[in-house]
This record gives structure tokens, C-alpha cells and sequence, in this order.
């Protein structure tokens, strides 16, 4: 499946709860999905708090599938294809040097 269709999947699975309608509780505004999305990835990090080791998968796995999908909503609401985002995003990070990394490479070659 890629990214259109886990939208389109997505899509079908908010409307479903009825979370598009104008009277939801739980309005699907690119405010609140932006804070959905936050919300999330801190419930990545409780994985980790307190101990480097190894976080239980299946819970970490469940979390990381909650910010992808917060991530493919606010994207789609704020029409912004996040497959060519994403791909915009890393040909600038291939120009791009941090401290101690090696300079940039040619990784089309």
C-alpha cells in the first residue's frame, strides 16, 4: 500500500467515526490535528523514558502507526502531497552538512 491509499484508508476510516461532520467532538481541523499529531509522538518518547532499552515493539508499533497517521491527515487537509514533500525534503538534506557529518555525496550515481 503506499501513501495515497493508507490516505485514502484513513480517510475512510475518520469518516466512518463521523468525525467530519460539522457537530463532532472531534473536529478534523488542521489545529487540532497538528496537536493530535504532538500528542503522539510524545507517546513515542514515554517508550524510551527512564531506560534505553529496548521498548515493547508492539506497543511502539502501534504508536508509531498513530503519529503516521496524524501525519497523512494533516497532510492531506492542508493538500499537501506528502509523498513529494518528503522527497523535496530530502534532495535538500542531500545538500546539507551537520556538524562532524561527512560532506554530501552524489547519491544519484
Amino acid at each position: 500500500m503506499d501513501i495515497k491509499q493508507l490516505t485514502q484508508e484513513m480517510h475512510r476510516f475518520v469518516r466512518s467515526k463521523g468525525w467530519y461532520e460539522p457537530a463532532s467532538l472531534r473536529p478534523q481541523t488542521p489545529r487540532n490535528l497538528a496537536i493530535s499529531l504532538n500528542l503522539e509522538s510524545s507517546e513515542v518518547l514515554e517508550h524510551f523514558q527512564w531506560n534505553d532499552t529496548q521498548a515493547d515493539r508492539a506497543e511502539l508499533a502501534g504508536e508509531l502507526a498513530d503519529v503516521a497517521l496524524y501525519l497523512l491527515q494533516l497532510a492531506s487537509v492542508m493538500n499537501i502531497d506528502l509523498e513529494q514533500a518528503i522527497l523535496d525534503k530530502l534532495a535538500v538534506n542531500y545538500t546539507r552538512t551537520w556538524d562532524g557529518s561527512a560532506q554530501p555525496e552524489d547519491h544519484n550515481a
